[in-house]
C-alpha cells in the first residue's frame, strides 16, 4: 500500500491545523484486520511537490497552491516492487485520541462523489507570442481537479487555474506543473471551481489531452421544479447548481474565496436541500449543527464559520437565525431526527441565556464580534434584532416542548408574549415598521419582511407592509429571501414573484450558471461578491414551499400539505425526496378548470388544497373522478374547509387528482 499525504500546516475559515503532519488509520476487510498506521511504515517527502510562486491563496483558505516539478518526481514509489529500504520508518506521534489529534469522531457524511476523468465540453486554443493558452470549458460551474497529458522538453512551466481564480476579488487556488522530458500526465490534487479551466504554457508544449474530475458531496439533486415561466425555471436551475458547488465536506458559503460554513448561508441552504437533494444531504446539515454547538465558547457564545483556526467572531443575528425556527427547528420538521435536537438543545439554551430584555420586553442589542445583519445600507438594526430574537425564541420553545423541558418552554413563551406587543408599540408607525433612531428616510424593506415572517406582524398591517415592499429595494441577496417569503405568507404570490424576477433579473439573464453573493459582482456595497453564494438560492425554497405549496405539517412528513400559490402561473410541477419517499405534485390551470395532482407516500396523509382564481368560484370539484364539492358545499368526508383562496381536502396514501370546474 502507498499513501500520499498532503499536510496544509496553516489555519483557515474551514480548518484548524493540528500543528503536526500525520496519518492515522486502521484497515479492516471481511472481518480481518489488514493493517494500521505504525512504525513498520516507511515515509519520505515527495520532492516533486513544493511551494508555488506568488500570489498565494488568500488567508481564508487553509490549502496551498500546488506546485509539482516532474523533473524531481519518481512515481515508481507507488509500484509494488519499489525499493524503499532507504526510507526512514514512520514516527509514532500518538495513539488514536491522543494529542495533537484529539478525540476522533466517526465520519458523519458519505465519501465524495467522484465523476472519474471526463472530457471538457469544448476547447479553445490561442497562441500569444511564445505562449499557448488552452481554455477548457465545463458543462457548468463545477468543483474539479484538472488533468493533462503533454509531450514536452524538461523545465516548461504550465499554469492551471480557472476563470474564477480571483472569485471574490482575491486569489484562490491554482496549480503549477513543471515538465520533465517526454510524454507525461498529471492530475492536480487541489480542487477549484469555475466555468472553464485555463492551461497556460510555452508554445512548444504539445497538448495530447486535457480532462477534469468533478468531486463534491455525494447527494443526488433529484428535486425538480418546472413552471410556465421560463425565467423562474432558469432561476431554479441556477440555484440548484449553486448548491452543487457549495456542498463538499461541509456546507460552504462559496466554493472559492473561503469555503466556509457561515451559518446565515447554512440556514438558507438547508431549506433548499430538503426540496432538491436526496436524504444523504440531511447528513451534511446534521454535521453542520453538531459542529456549531461543539465549538461553543466558554462564555456560551456561538459563532461561525466553524471549524476555523483564524476566525472566532460571533454574528448575533446569524446565530439567532441558526438556533431558531428557520434553522435547527426546520431541520427537525423535515427529518423528525429527535436525537440531534437532544444533542444541540443544551447549547441553544446556553446561548439564549446571553440575551437580556428591557422593561418593555424588547431585546437588548448585543454587538457580538461583528454586528452584521445583511450586505447593503440603511439597515434598521433594532427592528431586525427583535425579529431574529423572536424567531430564535420560537424555535427554542418548540425544541423545549419536544424534549419535555417544561420550564424552559414556559419561559420562552413568556418572553415571546411580552415581546410581540412591545414590538408593535415601539416600531409600528402606521405606515410601516421603523425604529426611533432610523435616520435614513423611508423604511427598511428588511424590517418589514422580517416583521411578517417572524410572526410579529398581524394581518391587519399587511396591506401597508406590501406597499413598502413594492417600492423599497434596500436588502442584500441574503435577507431578500425573507422579504420574498413575506409576500407568500401574506398570500400575495403575484407580487412576490414579480419582485423575485425583478431582483434576480441580472442573475437570470447572465451566462453564469450560479447565483451571486450580491446584486452585482464586484460591488462593495454588497460585499464585493463571489459569483456563487449559498444564501442567494432562497427563491428555490419559496418556489417549492409556496408556489407548489409542499411543506411538512408534522415532523418528517408524517402529515404534509400541498397548498399551491401559483400567482400568475398557468402550470407548475415539482418533486422532492423526503424521509417518507418521493412526493410529486403538479398544477394546471386552463380556461374552465384547474387540475391538481399529488402522490401521497405510504404511511403519510396530506392536506391538499385547490386554489381558486381571483374573482371566480368553482362550480364543482372531483377527487379521482368522484364529486367532493358542488354548489358551495362539500359532498364528501374528504372536504375539510374553504377560505377566500383555497378549498381544502384530506387524503390518505395514494395518487390523487383534484379537478375544479368553473
Amino acid at each position: 500500500m502507498a499513501v500520499l499525504v498532503w499536510y496544509w500546516g496553516k489555519d483557515g475559515f474551514s480548518h484548524r491545523s493540528s500543528g503536526r503532519a500525520g496519518l492515522l488509520f486502521d484497515l479492516c476487510g471481511d472481518q480481518t484486520r489488514t493493517g494500521s498506521s505504525d512504525s513498520t511504515w516507511k515515509t519520505a517527502p515527495h520532492l516533486a511537490f513544493g511551494n508555488s510562486l506568488p500570489p498565494h491563496p488568500n488567508y481564508r483558505l487553509p490549502e496551498h497552491n500546488i506546485r509539482y516539478d516532474a523533473r524531481l518526481g519518481d512515481e515508481r514509489w507507488i509500484a509494488p516492487g519499489f525499493d524503499d529500504t532507504a526510507w526512514p520508518p514512520a514516527e509514532v506521534l500518538a495513539p488514536a485520541g491522543g494529542r495533537p489529534w484529539g478525540t476522533l469522531i466517526e465520519r458523519p457524511i458519505p465519501m465524495w462523489y467522484d465523476s472519474g476523468l471526463q472530457p471538457y465540453t469544448r476547447l479553445e486554443r490561442e497562441v500569444r507570442g511564445d505562449t499557448l493558452i488552452v481554455r477548457a470549458y465545463l458543462p457548468q460551474n463545477s468543483m474539479i481537479t484538472p488533468y493533462l497529458s503533454v509531450r514536452s522538453r524538461a523545465g516548461n512551466l504550465i499554469d492551471i487555474r480557472t476563470d474564477n481564480y480571483r472569485g471574490g476579488s482575491e486569489p484562490n487556488i491554482r496549480t503549477e506543473y513543471i515538465t520533465t522530458d517526454g510524454e507525461q500526465t498529471f492530475e492536480s490534487p487541489a480542487f477549484f471551481n469555475g466555468h472553464y479551466v485555463v492551461y497556460r504554457m510555452p508554445a512548444d508544449v504539445v497538448v495530447q489531452d486535457v480532462k477534469y474530475r468533478e468531486t463534491r458531496f455525494d447527494t443526488d439533486l433529484k428535486g425538480t421544479f418546472v413552471s410556465s415561466d421560463s425565467a423562474l425555471n432558469q432561476l431554479h436551475r441556477k440555484a440548484v447548481n449553486t448548491l452543487r458547488v457549495g456542498l463538499r465536506d461541509h456546507i460552504h458559503d462559496c466554493p472559492d474565496r473561503e469555503r466556509a460554513q457561515w451559518w446565515g448561508d447554512v440556514v438558507i441552504t438547508m431549506g433548499e436541500l430538503f426540496y432538491v437533494a436526496d436524504t444523504n444531504a440531511h447528513r451534511a446539515v446534521r454535521k453542520a449543527m453538531r459542529e456549531l454547538v461543539a465549538w461553543q465558547k466558554t462564555d456560551s457564545a456561538l459563532y461561525s464559520p466553524v471549524p476555523a483556526g483564524n476566525w472566532k467572531q460571533e454574528l448575533p443575528a446569524q446565530m439567532l437565525a441558526s438556533v431558531g425556527r428557520f434553522g435547527f427547528w426546520h431541520y427537525y420538521q423535515n427529518t423528525a431526527d429527535r436525537a440531534t435536537i437532544v444533542q444541540v438543545y443544551p447549547a441553544v439554551k446556553k446561548y439564549l441565556s446571553l440575551y437580556q430584555t428591557d422593561s418593555s420586553g424588547l431585546v437588548v442589542h448585543r454587538e457580538g464580534g461583528w454586528m452584521w445583519h445583511d450586505w447593503g445600507q440603511k439597515i434598521d438594526v433594532p427592528v431586525l434584532d427583535n425579529a431574529w430574537y423572536y424567531v430564535a425564541l420560537d424555535g427554542a420553545a418548540r425544541m423545549a416542548k419536544l424534549l419535555d423541558e417544561t420550564q424552559d418552554y414556559e419561559r420562552y413563551i413568556r418572553l415571546m408574549s411580552r415581546l410581540k406587543p412591545a414590538f408593535q408599540r415601539a416600531f409600528w408607525t402606521g405606515t410601516g415598521y421603523r425604529s426611533a433612531g432610523y435616520k435614513h428616510g423611508g423604511y427598511d424593506d428588511r424590517a418589514q419582511g422580517m416583521a411578517v415572517v417572524s410572526g410579529l406582524s398581524d394581518a391587519q398591517h399587511w396591506a401597508t407592509i406590501r406597499a413598502v415592499l413594492d417600492t423599497t429595494l434596500r436588502a442584500g441577496a441574503y435577507l431578500e429571501k425573507y422579504i420574498l417569503e413575506a409576500y407568500f405568507q401574506m398570500s400575495d404570490a403575484e407580487a412576490g414573484l414579480a419582485r423575485m424576477k425583478k431582483r434576480y433579473a441580472r442573475m437570470i439573464d447572465s451566462p453564469l450558471t450560479t447565483l451571486w453573493e450580491g446584486w452585482d459582482i464586484g460591488d462593495p456595497t454588497y460585499g464585493g461578491g463571489t459569483y456563487n453564494h449559498g444564501w442567494t438560492g432562497g427563491p428555490l425554497t419559496l418556489l417549492h414551499q409556496y408556489v407548489t405549496g409542499l411543506e411538512p405539517l408534522e415532523p418528517g412528513y408524517a402529515r404534509f400539505r400541498v397548498r399551491p400559490q401559483p400567482g400568475p402561473l398557468r402550470r407548475v410541477s415539482a418533486q422532492a425526496e423526503t424521509v417518507r419517499g418521493r412526493i410529486q405534485t403538479s398544477l394546471e390551470r386552463e380556461q374552465d378548470q384547474t387540475r391538481l395532482t399529488v402522490n401521497v407516500p405510504p404511511g403519510t396523509t396530506a392536506e391538499v388544497s385547490v386554489p381558486q382564481e381571483p374573482g371566480r368560484v368553482f362550480r364543482r370539484i372531483t377527487l379521482n373522478g368522484r364529486t367532493v364539492w358542488q354548489s358551495g358545499r362539500g359532498h364528501s368526508s374528504a372536504f375539510r374547509s374553504a377560505d377566500a383562496t383555497h378549498l381544502f381536502f384530506a387524503v390518505a396514501a395514494g395518487n390523487w387528482t383534484l379537478i375544479g370546474t368553473y
